[in-house]
């Protein structure tokens, strides 16, 4: 799930975080016109539960930063797998590169 990171942060209650600025895919996103912060992987997150894991769609809640990506809520699993969907996007150009064009197609709007 690199880079993102799971954590419970109270008995029962998990954040997954992302340190927005250390992706692999960072040059990238800017060269397709976008910040990679926070708001840009919110952004990711909810084009990836839309168009390929809708199942997720209300099991989890939204706190990103400038600075950091944060999802956080009580279903562990959905976080978990979240963050596989979002690693595979962080870790690969193509992926990425393939995530935006669909999103721009689809007429979705990245709030970075």
């Amino acid at each position: 799930m690199t880079p993102l990171k799971l954590i419970e942060t109270t008995s029962g209650s998990f954040s997954l975080l992302l340190d927005a600025g250390t992706t692999q895919v960072d040059e990238l996103v800017e060269q397709l016109g976008h910040e990679p912060n926070g708001y840009f992987w919110e952004g990711v997150a909810r084009f990836l539960v839309s168009a390929e894991a809708q199942k997720l769609e209300g099991r989890f809640s939204y706190d990103p930063e400038a600075g950091m990506f944060c999802a956080y809520g009580t279903d562990q699993a959905a976080l978990q797998e979240l963050g596989s969907l979002m690693s595979t996007v962080a870790n690969d150009a193509e992926r990425m590169r393939a995530l935006v064009a669909s999103a721009t197609t689809a007429g979705f709007e990245f709030d970075d």
